[in-house]
Order: C-alpha cells, then structure tokens, then sequence
C-alpha cells in the first residue's frame, strides 16, 4: 500500500513537470469525414476545454496552435502535445480516437485513450502547428457492461467513468438515424507538457516489479529481494523534491532488474499487434481511420526503438490506407521491407472460418496473397486468424496451398466446457493436410506485457517439458491502437527477468522457426476446431447470411459461363469487375459481419452491398449467356451445378423446352398429398407433414407418429454476448406452431400458415414432377425478440452419425453424447446439405442460406429410432443490434430421400444453383469441362489472374474416396498443368492436347487446373 500510494498520488502526478496552454479551434464535419484538404479550408472557431463536441459517429477537426516555452527540454526531459478529448479510463477501443496531421497533410501519430501524447520538436520557441481529427465513436460496450456484468455481479457498481444509459439509448447508438444528435464528448485538455523521462522510466520500472511480485511465492526469496528493493525506493525518493531524488531512488532497483532469469524459464517471443476489427460496434468507414491511426502509432514507435516489430493482418485494410492515405502506406512499405512491418495472414480480411464457401475461402488467400505480392513482394507464410469463431476441417488444406506453412489462433481458449489439449501442435485437416500450429497460451491477442499475462504464458503452456517457446501478441486490440511505449519498456525490463519468463521481441517467422526447432515431433490434432462458444453466429443476422450465400453462387455462374464465353473468343473476360465484387463480398465475411455480431449499421450496408452485387453479377451472366446461347428461336437450359449424365459430370447447357412444372397437390380424406414417379408426400388436414414415403424402398422418412417440417420456437436469452451465443437452457423452453391457420391449394402448391406472438409465418410446399425432395419455401415476418425459430425433422433413422457439408467435402460428426466433447457441440454448422442414413437409405435437409443445425437421436418405445434434423432459421438478439432480424425472411429448406452423399450433394448443388432458362437462343452449349468421376465436382471455373487467357478449373473429391478421373476440356487447348491456389505450378507434369487430363485424387483433395486454350498461341 505504501508503495502503490506513494506511486499514484505522487509520483505519477510528477510526469509532467510543467504544463503550457495552447490555442485551440474547431470545426465541426455536418455529415460523413472528408479528406484533410477539405477539413482545413473550412472555418475554424474558438474551442475551450470543458466543450462538447460532435454527435455519435460524428467528426470534429481541432487546429492547435502554440509555442513551445523557451526554457524547455532541457535536463533530462522531453516536450510533448496532449490530447485527451473526454477519453474514460475502460477499454480504448470503444471510444473517441483521432489523428494527428501536420499543416502539409502528413501524418503524425493516432490518438488513442491510453496512448494521447505526440512527441514534438522541443527546442524552445519552437512552433506549435497541429490539426486534429477526432471521431466521436460512441461506446457500444457500455450496454454489455450496464446489463450484463453489472448485474452478473449481484449489482456491482460500474467501472470508473461509465455512466448508466438506458439499454434501449445504447442500442440505438449503433444506427446513425436513431443514434441522436446532441454532442456526446466535452474535449478535456489540449496542452503542451514537459515530460520527465526519469520519473517515466521509474514508474515503468515500479510497474513491472510490482507485477512480478503479484505473481511470485509469498515466501520466496525472489518476492522479498523485490519487496526489499521498492521499500528502499520509497524511502530514498522524496515527494517533495522529486526531481533530484528519481535517480537516486531508480538506482536501487537495478540489482533486482538485472537479476537474470531463470535457465528453465519458459521463452516469449513477442509481437507486436493491434487485432483491428474490420467491422464490429462500428462501421467500416470507421475502420479505415482505425487503421490509420493504428498503424501511425506503429511507425512512431518503430522510429523511437529499432527492434520493435509488428504484425498485422488483412490486405483490404493495408488496400485501405494505400487508397486514403498514401504517404502513410509508403513509409509502412519501408518498413515492411526491412522485415519490421510485418504482414501476415494472406487473407484480404480475418474472415469466419465456418460459413464461407470453399470458394470463398480460396479467394481470401489468393487476393490477399496478391495484394501482399504486389505491394510488397512477399507472400505470408503464416495464416493467422486469432479471433474467428472456431476452424473448419478444410481450413489446413486450403492455407497449405495457399503459400502459407504455419497457423496461429487464440480463440478456442473460450472454450465453455473443454480446454484444447495442445497450444503447439500439428493441424490435420479433412484431406489429411497437416499444418503447424500455435495457440499462444496466455488466451489472448491484445496482451500488455504485464506480469500477469506472461506469468500466465509459463503457467498453462501445454508443451513444456518437450518445447519451452510461445508467441504474445501485446498491443491495444479489437479496435486497433496497438502497442504502446509502455508495453515496450515492458518487454524490455522483461527479456531477461528472474522469476519471469524470458520475453524477446521477434517476428512471427521467428517464433515458428524456433518453435520447430524446439518441438520436431508435435501431437497431432484432427478435423475440425469446433468452438464451445458463439454457437448463435451460425444464425444471427439472416439477411447477411443470406446474401453472403446467394453471392458465392452467382459469383459461380458469372466466372463460369464468363469464362466459358472467353475462351471460345465470344466476349472479354471481365477480370476487373469480377475482381471489384470479389472484394465486397470478401470483405462482408469479416468475422463480425457474416456472423452478425455487429451493430445495425454494418448489416445494414453489408445488405445493401449485396444488393448491388447481385445487380452486377445479374448483368454478366446474362451476357455472358446470350453471348454462349446465340439468337434463334430455341430455348436454352443453363445449369451451374454438377449434373451427371452417361456417367460424366459436366457444366453446360442444354437445348430443352421450359423446366417441367411441380406436380399439383391432391385433397384427400385425410389431408394432402404431393406425389409423382419417386416419393409420396402425405399432410394430414392440418398441413402437417406427417408420410414421405420413397416409391423405391417403400419407406417412410418421417418417424412414427412424429410430423416433419415443423416450426418450433424456444425463449432465446444467453447468459452473455447476445448475437454470438445459443446456451444450452434454450432447448428446455419450446412452442411448436402445430394448429395452422389455414391450409390451402395455391396453383401448385401447398399453403399452411401459422401466426405466433408478433409474426406469422407462411410454409410453401412443392414438389417438382422429378424430384425426390419436397421442397418447402418458409416466409417469415419476425418480430419476436430473443427467440429462436427451428425447423425440425423427426426422420425413421438409426444414424449414428450426420454428414454435414463444408468448404470442399464433409464431417462426420456424432448424434450421440458419449463425451464432453459431444455434449459441448450441441449447435453446428453445415453449408448446403446434412446427410443422415442408416445403411443404404438415408435422408438429406438441404437449404438455401441457412448454417446452424442441430442433429440428435433418441430411442422410441417401438425399439426403433428417430434422427431429429433441425434448422436454425432466425433468431432476435437485442445486443448489439437490437432490431436484428427483425421482418420479413424468406428461407427454403428440402427433404428429401438421398441413398449416399454425393445424392445429398446434388440436391444442395441445385437448391443453391437454380437451371436458367434463356429464350430465343439458338443452340446448346458444350461444356467447358468435363468429369469422368461422379465423385469429383468442379468448385469453379474462371480465368487466371495474370490476365493471361489460360483457364483455371478448381476440382474437388466429395465422397472422401481415393478416385481416379479423366478430365476434359471442352475446347482445344495446347497445355495444362496442376497449381496451388495462387496458381503457380506443383510439379513438373503437364498435359498436352488432345490427350485427356488423368488425375487421381485421394480423399477430399482440392485439385487446381491450369489450361492454356489454344488461342492463346495464335
């Protein structure tokens, strides 16, 4: 106490020995931010501190003006501008920032809550010339804090400098038309200060102590020569002469910082970082000015320390500043090319890891990895995704052959129920790719450098014993800041410290080199990384989701009827455009938006962003159709979706009349029926589907006595982060809508409809006259809130385990509960289809934009057993978008019967990749590709990104088979060959025509084609 009180009441106050006014005024943006040019041509008015400034979201320019005093800077001090513009003392990335500009538009450093000083010339009578950009970015936390802490705390008062909105005030903050107008910061202090750099360094040295000795045995002799020392410190300095005391009093503590730590002492390397959201309790405009304050903060403290380095992530935020702030971009390409500025990942953004398609993924690599090559001429070698929502099996595979070796995460250590096994280990995914793999066992990615967070590190890293090496990542995070000057006099007074972990500032590259060193034989873990948390993002939001999946799709049929056009010389590829809607529709994957755990405002423009990429991919297929179809008087029938025909999968289309209408409904006795040549669908009078029988095997799909396709409703209240989570409790509460209001015929399909609460929901029943999936089309207007809505599937199964699609195959997960792991994975997620079978007769669910499932069995009286299949379709969390969800949905689902899963597959495929029909044509079109396999599935066709000609096919095994498979281009062309994503060559065989391509693929591999069309030599 002695120690703590003598520090904050007076040495810290002694930081600054003297403080000078400056002149101060302000210029208040009416609308969105502009350019600096446009911000200082405007007329600037007198501004004092104890003013508010700017509405939520809103933008005020500061101009500051001064001198700096002409005795100054001298003996053993620094000067220095402060800024705090109304910063609380919580976490700084839910609050005000700003930038620092000098008059000729460079940029000085951000301005951040714990990092609010710019260095500035100290000579005195130096001038004083700084423009300030202050965003007043409202804090979205205060609600997590106001409702759910406080009160998980019996109580507790709120954290120093929260005041106690309404919840329904801070909600609305994160909608600008709802967010208000009044000014919601009063700007503090703009002054110049002389800093004391003995009474700095003292009081980081104290801090560092003070920690280590918080984690030291009390009775240990370390802890009492620590104690020891910082008592003599006390004694020796003198509150009231400060200024002559500091050294003295610094002096005896250098024996105990010099102290060498121990030989067995576990290594750190740490790096540098700032985890900067894309998107999340702000929008990306936001971001953009985040990382320029971010990485400003970083170039100013790589000048003040030569080994300092730092890693950052996401090609669309470095894009970002290369198109908003130039001169900053070039000054972080210096850096970037003495290795200290250090870009890692490869993606365009820190996407989800579960809900992309497999596509989607690839494209995240391969335009993050181009821009990385393009700007500065280095691939990442390390894929890096520390707060993504857990791991899809395919995820190995895909960075492996993406240019990368290593992977480096921290969020399975939120695991609610089991802790992982290992924080160095080998990653094997779904195809048996294994990628080298690190958890940084302090379980976070913004640590301080505290005693604390390394002490943790030591403490729980799984490997000791057989390795002694981890990674921190130490720097403000979430909403970007970064490292401070703190934080690297942490580091420092850490590298060698007794009773401490060694810590020693490095790259990323560094730490897996010595990492593989050091542990040569790492454990191995397999399939997926399922995370015991935030189990609600497979749902939240479904109008992103939706678009998100309706983008992939068309994305799809645009590159591959595109390409398809371009190599038969009847259009030009349109790369540009194609490149342009890849990045918005990347950039909306960002592990906050496509989750729908932002605030109403980035859903509302990730909507509207797909929205106009619809538009724009609408256009290119349909040129690219006409162009393939001709002009004549046939109908031709495109189809993007494998289909197999003569035992060959192909992509093309065909001469054919109209699709075939669905077959019409028949009232009977008993209630309805949809039948043709395949399956009998029966509903009893209530339009519940209770009979689908398969013509085949006679069978019944539906459990006895149970009702398929039924609406289930459960109260929806997680204990903690609304959008992110489903608790377990949800399933002790449910409605099931069972009494329709009415049932009726419509044309050719079956109407049932049911009203709850607010909302009333519309289930569309049709059946095509050859397929053996009823489809069901569920129109829903929502507005419920924190309930969750299910469709649910009772199916006559024993299965003891579901086939649930991802990226580029599937997993096999259990219905069963023999373990904690099983009882922890009580929400999942599947793309297009999940499959459940029992032998040879199975069933497939297939959706159109829906993720969450859960999949459970349960013995019947009968003996016999019942697979439940349900859907997540909506939720209503109230945190941090309070109206999400909120309207009308429209969500289709299939039953069907599927003998295997490459049947399951197919009616994923077609649900998700409708045929087209385009009159007038004239001729059908051969397809630009062909598969001997049925198991083998063309993922997609475009052209190569050099803009050379040739065509890239991106293949994939699907059954998890070893197969082998002819592959035939439907054009002449005078060379193909294998590559890896980023379409560089594997191997030294090619192919040359008019030889087929044969290719054996082992189970779930990705296999990339490049084709040189013969053309391309003419």
């Amino acid at each position: 106490m002695r120690i703590g009180n003598l520090v904050s009441t007076r040495l810290g106050p002694r930081l600054f020995r003297r403080v000078a006014p400056l002149t101060v005024t302000a210029w208040e943006v009416p609308g969105e931010p502009v350019p600096f040019a446009e911000a200082v041509s405007q007329s600037f008015q007198p501004f004092s501190a104890g003013d508010r400034w700017s509405r939520p979201w809103g933008t005020t320019w500061f101009h500051v003006t001064g001198q700096v005093p002409e005795d100054w800077g001298h003996d053993g001090t620094t000067v220095q501008l402060l800024v705090d513009i109304g910063f609380s003392g919580l976490l700084p990335a839910f609050q005000a920032e700003a930038l620092v500009y000098r008059p000729d538009g460079s940029i000085v450093k951000g301005i951040e809550p714990f990092n609010h000083v710019v260095d500035v010339d100290p000579a005195g009578g130096a001038e004083i010339d700084f423009y300030v950009e202050a965003a007043s970015n409202p804090n979205m936390l205060e609600h997590f804090f106001v409702t759910t802490l406080a009160s998980a705390a019996g109580g507790a008062p709120l954290p120093s400098g929260f005041a106690s909105p309404r919840r329904a005030d801070v909600l609305h903050l994160g909608d600008p038309a709802t967010a208000g107008t009044d000014p919601i910061y009063t700007l503090r202090q703009v002054a110049l200060v002389e800093r004391d750099l003995a009474v700095d360094a003292l009081l980081q040295d104290v801090s560092v102590l003070m920690g280590l000795l918080g984690q030291l045995d009390p009775a240990s002799p370390r802890r009492a020569a620590i104690r020891h020392a910082l008592e003599r410190m006390c004694d020796i300095l003198d509150p009231d002469d400060i200024a002559t005391t500091v050294t003295p009093a610094r002096s005896v503590l250098s024996d105990v910082l010099a102290s060498p730590a121990h030989p067995s002492a576990h290594s750190i390397v740490a790096v540098g970082h700032a985890h900067l959201d894309s998107a999340w309790l702000w929008p990306t405009r936001e971001t953009v000015r985040k990382a320029a304050r971010t990485f400003s903060n970083v170039l100013t403290l790589m000048d003040a320390d030569p080994g300092f380095v730092f890693a950052a992530s996401s090609a669309q935020q470095f894009a970002w500043v290369k198109q908003f702030y130039p001169e900053l971009f070039e000054r972080i390409r210096e850096r970037v090319h003495e290795g200290r500025f250090v870009p890692v990942g490869g993606m365009w953004v820190e996407s989800d890891a579960n809900m992309p398609g497999g596509e989607a993924l690839v494209r995240q690599f391969l335009l993050g990895q181009n821009f990385f090559l393009r700007e500065f001429g280095i691939l990442s070698s390390e894929a890096w995704l520390p707060d993504s929502f857990g791991f899809t099996a395919a995820f190995p595979q895909i960075a492996l052959s993406a240019g990368t070796d290593s992977f480096l995460t921290q969020k399975l250590s939120w695991n609610d129920t089991n802790r992982m096994p290992h924080h160095t280990f080998l990653w094997e995914g779904l195809d048996g790719s294994r990628i080298f793999t690190h958890f940084p066992p302090n379980d976070t990615y913004g640590s301080d450098l505290g005693a604390a967070d390394l002490a943790k590190a030591q403490r729980q890293y799984a490997e000791r014993g057989a390795s002694n090496v981890s990674l921190t990542l130490f720097g403000w995070s979430d909403g970007g800041g970064g490292p401070t000057p703190e934080m690297l006099g942490a580091a420092r007074r850490n590298g060698d410290l007794e009773g401490a972990p060694r810590v020693t500032l490095g790259s990323p590259s560094q730490f897996f080199a010595e990492a593989r060193r050091t542990l040569p034989e790492p454990a191995v873990w397999y399939g997926e990384m399922y995370l015991e948390a935030h189990r609600g993002t497979y749902t939240s939001q479904a109008r992103t989701k939706l678009g998100n999946r309706r983008s992939e799709h068309l994305l799809r049929e645009a590159e591959l009827w595109s390409a398809t056009a371009a190599v038969r010389g009847l259009i030009d590829y349109p790369y540009g455009e194609l490149e342009s809607i890849w990045q918005t529709v990347l950039l909306q994957q960002f592990h906050d938006i496509l989750p729908g755990s932002a605030i109403a405002w980035v859903h509302d423009e990730a909507e509207e962003h797909y929205r106009q990429v619809a538009v724009r991919l609408e256009e290119l297929i349909g040129t690219a159709q006409r162009a393939l179809a001709g002009h004549g008087t046939e109908t031709v029938v495109f189809n993007a979706a494998p289909v197999i025909a003569d035992a060959v999968t192909a992509l093309g289309a065909t001469v054919a009349g109209a699709p075939g209408p669905a077959v019409a409904p028949e009232r009977t006795d008993s209630g309805y029926v949809l039948q043709n040549d395949r399956v009998v669908v029966r509903f009893d009078t209530t339009g519940l589907l209770v009979s689908f029988v398969d013509r085949n095997t006679g069978r019944d799909l539906i459990a006895p006595g149970e009702a398929a396709s039924v609406l289930q409703i459960f109260r929806d209240i997680p204990a903690m982060f609304e959008a992110w989570d489903i608790d377990r409790s949800y399933q002790r509460s449910v409605t099931e809508l069972r009494t329709p209001d009415s049932v009726e015929i419509t044309d050719r399909d079956l109407l049932v409809r049911h009203s709850y609460g607010n909302s009333s929901v519309v289930q569309r029943y049709r059946l095509a006259g050859s397929d053996a999936e009823v489809q069901i089309e569920t129109t829903v207007d929502w507005h419920e809130q924190e309930k969750l809505l299910k469709l649910a599937f009772p199916l006559d199964l024993r299965a003891d385990q579901a086939a649930s699609e991802i990226q580029f195959g599937h997993v096999l997960r259990p219905t069963f509960v023999n373990t904690t792991w099983d009882h922890a994975r009580f929400e999942t997620v599947a793309h297009r289809w999940v499959h459940v079978s029992e032998g040879g007769f199975g069933a497939v669910v297939a959706n159109g934009s829906t993720y969450g499932h859960d999949i459970t069995r349960s013995v019947r009286d009968d003996g016999g057993t019942t697979t439940l299949v349900r859907e997540s379709l909506l939720r209503a969390p109230k945190y941090p978008d309070p109206e999400a969800d909120q309207g009308v949905h429209v969500l289709r689902t299939s039953l069907g019967v599927a003998a295997d899963v490459l049947h399951a597959a197919s009616a994923g495929y077609r649900m998700n990749l409708p045929a087209r029909a385009v009159d007038n044509a004239d001729h059908g079109v051969e397809p630009v590709v062909s598969i001997s396999a049925p198991s083998v599935y063309v993922e997609a066709v475009k052209l190569a990104e050099d803009r050379s000609g040739d065509l890239i096919v991106r293949l994939y095994e699907a059954a998890g088979t070893r197969v082998r498979s002819l592959i035939r281009p439907g054009f002449a062309f005078t060379t193909a060959w294998s590559t890896d994503l980023l379409e560089r060559p594997v191997d030294e065989q090619k192919w040359h025509s008019p030889d087929s391509i044969e290719l054996e693929f082992r189970p779930f591999q990705i296999v990339t084609l490049r084709i040189t069309p013969e053309r391309a030599k003419s």
